[in-house]
């Protein structure tokens, strides 16, 4: 009888946990790119996309304690007329770094793609947006494709940890981490 009772609850209990609708237990969500759009300028192929999922407590600790935090953005596009092998026309990569401030208590964010421009701000959800959008990122010049061919951008983000401050990698026992998301395609014709 105990037997029966321990194994219906145990029944019970993984029903419960498997109903669909229930959050799961507090895994943290794997890093995604969301939102990828391929456009035109006048002149150039501009690329805008967004990470979801991009940061973690530990990150996050880790930047509050001196540290940094690198997402590097990975770009290809390919010439894919059909043939067994695609023409890779460009590889290109983009940061975004963060870094924090303790005196003044402020984010700082370092965008490559704008000529390693720095962006300042005190709200933490500010800096996290600026690290987790490209926006209107250049990848060709319109002249050099060829009108009604089609081509695909191929895109991944790694997130990795920066450095400590000198000696500071001793008293901060932070566990290594380093992210990347699955490789995304767009197709399209140009």
């Amino acid at each position: 009888m105990k037997l029966f009772a321990i194994r219906s609850l145990l029944f019970c209990c993984l029903l419960l946990a498997f109903r669909p609708g229930l959050p799961m237990a507090a895994a943290e969500e794997t890093p995604e790119v969301k939102n990828i759009i391929v456009t035109t300028s006048d002149t150039d192929l501009l690329l805008f996309a967004t990470v979801k999922n991009g940061f973690t407590q530990t990150m996050l600790d880790e930047v509050h304690a001196g540290g940094t935090v690198v997402f590097t953005y990975h770009m290809e596009l390919m010439k894919t007329d059909g043939k067994w092998f695609n023409t890779t026309l460009v590889e290109s990569a983009v940061t975004h770094t963060l870094a924090f401030d303790a005196a003044s208590k402020t984010y700082k964010v370092v965008l490559s793609e704008q000529g390693d421009k720095a962006v300042t701000t005190a709200d933490l959800d500010h800096a996290k947006q600026l690290m987790a959008e490209l926006n209107s990122v250049k990848i060709i010049a319109l002249a050099q494709l060829v009108p009604d061919t089609p081509y695909a951008i191929r895109f991944k983000v790694t997130l990795k940890k920066g450095s400590l401050p000198l000696g500071m990698h001793r008293l901060v026992p932070f566990a290594l981490w380093d992210f990347e998301t699955d490789w995304r395609t767009i197709e399209f014709r140009y």
